[in-house]
């Protein structure tokens, strides 16, 4: 994948195809760490690749670092993302994220942990959702 051939971060490991819909890849940068509080990790979405909806117990906070994305809380219109953007995602909103069909995608996500569980994966984003998004 050569639109992150430039990308401070190697680009780690592909991540699950059950919750995702197209190619990512996930590089963790900082693990549970001794507190068990929150893991940081940097991931890549290939043009039209996006998560399933799903909360975080404990919220989320993502950091636009390269190309063109979408994020949508249930019930919400969609908003565009893009290098610099910061989006603070509260406890318990379900919402799922991922690259626009034509931009690859990378943000550094901050995850906050509770009784082991950083997120609850739900169902994949139909392809008539992400539409209605662009």
């Amino acid at each position: 994948m050569n639109e992150n051939k430039d990308s401070i971060f190697p680009i780690g490991e592909k991540t699950a195809p059950d919750y995702f819909t197209g190619t990512a890849w996930l590089n963790v940068l900082v693990p549970k760490d001794e507190t068990g509080n929150y893991t940081i990790g940097n991931v890549i979405f290939e043009p039209g690749c996006r998560n399933n909806w799903h909360t975080h117990p404990a919220g989320q906070i993502l950091l636009v670092t390269e190309g063109k994305g979408l994020y949508q809380e249930r019930g919400k219109s969609a908003r565009n993302l893009s290098k610099g953007d910061v989006v603070v995602i509260p406890s318990h909103v379900e919402h799922w994220h991922g690259a626009r069909k034509d931009s690859g995608f990378t943000h550094i996500a901050i995850t906050n942990i509770v009784e082991t569980i950083a997120v609850n994966w739900l169902t994949a984003v139909t392809d008539e959702e992400y539409q209605s998004c662009h």
